[in-house]
């Protein structure tokens, strides 16, 4: 099976007798994980939040530096900060 997200070959699918190039039998990988829980509670999670649309409309390098107009760079950093949320809340995944 592909790894979750893996989009090589999205559009070719293998024949029946045929597999992946990367997932030969003899080079499978196995991964082994034991739930071994200590009945202790969990720390609080330390999560850095994303910067702000506001920081993020301050930016003038990377992906802001060649916007031609205000409205341009508001819809990205909006969308760049929606992602970040997203990503640090784990609703990116599914």
């Amino acid at each position: 099976s592909r790894s979750y997200g893996d989009r090589r070959d999205v559009n070719r699918r293998p024949d029946q007798a045929q597999n992946y190039n990367a997932q030969r039998a003899e080079r499978d990988m196995v991964y082994v994980f034991k739930y071994n829980p200590s009945g202790e509670p969990l720390p609080p999670q330390s999560l850095r939040m994303p910067p702000s649309i506001a920081t993020l409309l301050e930016c003038e390098d990377g992906p802001f530096w060649s916007l031609p107009s205000m409205e341009l760079k508001k819809q990205l950093a909006k969308q760049l900060h929606e992602r970040f949320i997203k990503e640090c809340s784990g609703r990116h995944v599914g």
